[in-house]
C-alpha cells in the first residue's frame, strides 16, 4: 500500500481498543483501501467476513456517525495520494512483531520499577501458590504455573470460573496460601475481577500480570499486549511472568537447586524426553 493513505489509516486506528470482529474490519481496510472506500457498508462486511452492524460500529469507534461519513473520510487518503497496490500479509505481521518489540524494549526499560525481587520472595515463601488465569489468560498463567512448579512446591493452577474458581481460592486459603498469582488480560473476564475481589476478603494478597498499570491488586506488573492482528499477542506480559519466575528461583537457592536435580532425574528415569534433537 503506498505509505501516503497506509499512514492515514494507521493515523485512525492508533490508540483504538479494537474487538476482533473490527480489527478484521481494519485488516480488511489496510490490505484493500483502494477498493474499500467505493464500497457500501453491506458490501464491505461482505469481503471482510462480518455483519454490516459490524461494519457500522466500527466507524463509531472511530469517531464517525456510520459508515459513509468515514468512507468519505478515507477517499482522500486514496484519491489524493496516488494509485498503490494492497498491503500484503506478511507487511501486517511484519508490523505485528515490530509492536511486540516496542512492547518488549517497555518492559526493558521498566524492569528497575517493577518489585520483581520482593515479589519474588514472597510468592517463593507462600505455600500453596494459586495462580488464576481464564479465558485467554489461561495459556499465559498455564506457562507460569508449568514453570514455578519445578521450582516450588505446591503451585495450584486455577483456570475455570464460576464455583470452581471460589472452592479454588478457598481451599488455598485454607491451606496457608498468602498470595494469588493472577493473569488478567484483555478483554478482562468479569468473573476473574469479582474472584480477585473474593480473594481479597479471604485475606489473600493479589499479585497481577496484567497490561492495565492501574489494575486493582497490590502488586500490579503490567506489561502492553500487542494488538495488531486479529488477536491479541502476548510476548511482553510472558518475558515479564518468566522475569517473576526467575525471582522466584533466586529466592530459595537451595530449593530450586535440589528441585531442579530432582526434576531432571525423574525425567531421565522415566525418558520423558528424547534423548537430542528430533530427526
Amino acid at each position: 500500500m503506498a505509505d501516503g493513505y497506509h499512514g492515514g489509516l494507521s493515523v485512525l486506528l492508533d490508540g483504538r481498543r479494537l474487538s476482533p470482529v473490527q480489527r478484521r474490519i481494519a485488516h480488511y481496510l489496510t490490505e484493500h483501501l483502494d477498493e474499500a472506500i467505493f464500497l457500501s457498508s453491506v458490501e464491505l462486511a461482505e469481503r471482510a467476513g462480518v455483519s454490516q452492524p459490524s461494519v457500522t460500529r466500527f466507524a463509531m469507534v472511530l469517531g464517525f456517525a456510520g459508515y459513509p461519513e468515514l468512507r468519505q473520510a478515507l477517499r482522500p487518503l486514496v484519491l489524493g495520494g496516488g494509485a498503490g497496490v494492497a498491503e500484503p500479509q506478511e507487511s501486517l505481521l511484519r508490523g505485528a512483531i515490530d509492536c511486540e518489540i516496542r512492547n518488549l524494549a517497555v518492559v526493558r526499560e521498566r524492569l528497575s520499577a517493577f518489585p520483581l525481587k520482593e515479589l519474588g520472595e514472597q510468592l517463593a515463601a507462600t505455600e500453596p501458590l494459586p495462580v488464576v488465569g481464564l479465558r485467554v489468560s489461561c495459556g499465559l498463567a498455564t506457562t507460569f504455573a508449568y514453570y514455578a512448579r519445578r521450582i516450588h512446591p505446591d503451585v495450584r493452577l486455577l483456570t475455570h470460573g464460576g464455583s470452581e474458581l471460589v472452592d479454588g481460592l478457598h481451599a488455598a486459603r485454607r491451606a496457608g496460601a498468602e498470595w494469588v498469582v493472577a493473569v488478567v488480560l484483555p478483554r478482562y473476564p468479569a468473573e476473574a475481577v469479582q474472584a480477585l475481589e473474593y480473594a481479597e476478603k479471604l485475606g489473600l494478597r493479589v499479585a497481577a500480570i496484567t497490561d492495565k498499570s492501574d489494575f486493582p491488586a497490590e502488586v500490579v506488573l503490567d506489561a502492553p499486549v500487542g494488538d495488531r492482528l486479529v488477536f491479541d499477542s502476548h510476548a511482553a506480559p510472558l518475558a515479564l511472568a518468566m522475569a517473576l519466575v526467575e525471582a522466584m528461583a533466586d529466592a530459595a537457592p537451595l530449593r530450586t537447586q535440589a528441585r531442579l536435580e530432582e526434576y531432571e532425574r525423574m525425567t531421565d528415569e522415566t525418558g520423558t524426553f528424547l534423548p537430542g534433537d528430533p530427526a
